[in-house]
């Protein structure tokens, strides 16, 4: 599927799925059977469900590899290779992105995927009976969180879409909504659609048994995030009620939380592939399953250096996870997160990351790990709660948050931080200092791009990047970063539909 026209030209063919008694990631290749044939039972319903789900899995969407356009495109982690794939991948890191990237057209149609299949269920499932009249509210509200996430993804990332909340079944129709809507109004299709999720009888917690679907904490969350973003990057005369309500849903999604206190949960149970599924600290998950060739976790053997054994028992002979000396200067000494998350490779001389580990008998040495990849996580919560309280002025609630996620790492308070010279040097406002720990509690897990254009205009950002050391981004050249950068140029098979309806991003 090349562009956005032939993604919704098939829309209207209904996704043919394995058996429903595997698990809700196991699933097969959408494009089979005509819609009409294909969901007539609610079981044809449940796997549809499933195979939304499961496009969230790739590395072109949100799964756990998809780097490229969050890490990469920061200042976390360096491709360096400006040879390889035709230089394609180094464009993110260089800010040098054209239109034409392939990537970039890969990115675009997999954010565009789980829209266009819940799109097409929500459009016949009220022609479908079920058993119980909850589980069809639950499968509508599961449908439109997963829409209004991709949505979410997309604004942030490309500023104005074409928004498509319908099945779409003709190529003229298809044509006729083939154009960019306003930020703002994407904004407000993702407001209704969480909203509507908020009274589709979810649970607040998923059971252990279907651990990585939505439920109120995540819907409670996202409405935050969302309602945070709108404050700083949309128009400034409905800052304050759009951080009224980021405060709303964030402190709601904090409260429904059933551990007491973060640091009652050690920070690399986080990440304990024995623990994925009942830790209270996760709020939203892609499941992988350990040992299976094709439904297992990447991570831990990708990031494996030669001659380590911390990650996986996959023996590796690259150099392992690498990022930026920009980021390994921010981690802290004595900060739990620093232990865990890097380690220095003897037999490379360099650091890697350690943060996603499976090193079990079961994960073997093909290293077909457990680990499921975070979406959204508590620490994460409480640090928007932290930054919503200081936007607001009320920097001693700000600084309440902050100091959970500090206390967990076993790090000073921020008041004692305070009378540290180097660390008012680095950060010399609140603003700044809980950017610092969000950089270094979530390094790694694709946070770091969005909360650069959340936290800073695009002029400030090309500042921010300007008064970096080149030396600490290799060969990735800072300046330039440009103030188009601060969105993702259309795709070119996009904008190529139609120039007018589907105009470029300024700057490309």
């Amino acid at each position: 599927m090349r562009n956005l026209l032939s993604i919704i030209t098939v829309l209207f063919l209904l996704t043919s799925f394995s058996s429903c008694s595997k698990s809700f990631l196991e699933q097969t290749n959408p494009n089979g059977v005509s819609v009409d044939k294909g969901y007539l039972t609610e079981t044809d319903i449940a796997t549809g469900v499933n195979g939304v789900y499961q496009a969230l899995r790739s590395s072109n969407c949100v799964g756990e590899g998809a780097q490229l356009w969050t890490d990469d495109r920061a200042d976390d982690v360096n491709t360096t290779d400006n040879q390889s794939n035709n230089g394609e991948p180094f464009q993110f890191t260089a800010f040098s992105l054209v239109a034409s990237n392939s990537y970039l057209q890969s990115h675009w149609t997999a954010l565009y995927t789980p829209i266009s299949r819940a799109n097409l269920i929500l459009a016949v499932i009220d022609n479908i009976s079920f058993a119980s009249a909850a589980t069809k509210t639950q499968y509508i509200a599961e449908l439109k969180f997963i829409r209004a996430y991709m949505y979410f993804n997309l604004v942030r990332e490309f500023g104005d879409v074409p928004l498509v909340t319908d099945r779409l079944s003709s190529a003229e129709q298809s044509a006729a909504l083939t154009f960019r809507v306003k930020r703002e109004l994407i904004y407000a299709q993702i407001i209704l659609d969480l909203k509507d999720a908020l009274n589709g009888g979810l649970p607040i917690v998923q059971p252990v048994a279907t651990k990585g679907r939505v439920s109120l904490q995540a819907v409670n969350a996202l409405l935050g995030q969302v309602y945070l973003t709108m404050a700083t990057t949309l128009d400034a005369s409905n800052t304050s009620t759009n951080l009224t309500n980021a405060q709303t849903y964030l402190l709601a999604c904090f409260n429904q939380k059933t551990f007491t206190n973060l640091a009652d949960i050690p920070f690399a149970d986080v990440f304990d592939v024995n623990k994925k599924s009942t830790n209270p600290e996760i709020i939203f998950q892609i499941v992988y399953k350990q040992g299976d060739a094709t439904y297992s976790s990447s991570l831990a053997r990708s990031n494996q250096a030669k001659g380590e054994t911390i990650n996986s028992l996959f023996p590796s002979q690259g150099a392992g996870g690498l990022f930026t000396k920009d980021l390994l200067n921010e981690f802290e000494r004595g900060d739990v997160r620093t232990s865990f998350s890097i380690k220095l490779a003897p037999a490379t001389s360099g650091y890697f990351i350690t943060k996603f580990r499976d090193a079990s008998a079961t994960a073997s040495v093909l290293g077909y790990g457990g680990n499921d990849w975070i979406l959204i996580r508590y620490a994460d919560v409480i640090l928007n709660i932290a930054e919503v309280y200081m936007y607001q002025g009320d920097n001693v609630n700000a600084v309440k948050y902050l100091d959970m996620v500090r206390t967990r790492a076993g790090m000073p308070a921020y008041s004692i931080m305070l009378n540290d010279a180097n660390y008012v040097a680095k950060y010399q406002t609140l603003k700044l200092a809980i950017l610092h720990e969000r950089r270094i509690e979530l390094a790694f897990e694709h946070h770091r791009w969005h909360d650069l254009t959340r936290f800073f205009k695009a002029t400030e950002l090309v500042a921010y990047f300007g008064s970096k050391n080149q030396a600490n981004y290799d060969n990735s050249p800072l300046t330039n970063c440009t103030t188009k950068d601060y969105y993702f140029p259309i795709p070119y098979n996009e904008y190529k539909l139609d120039p007018i309806k589907m105009y470029q991003n300024p700057g490309y």
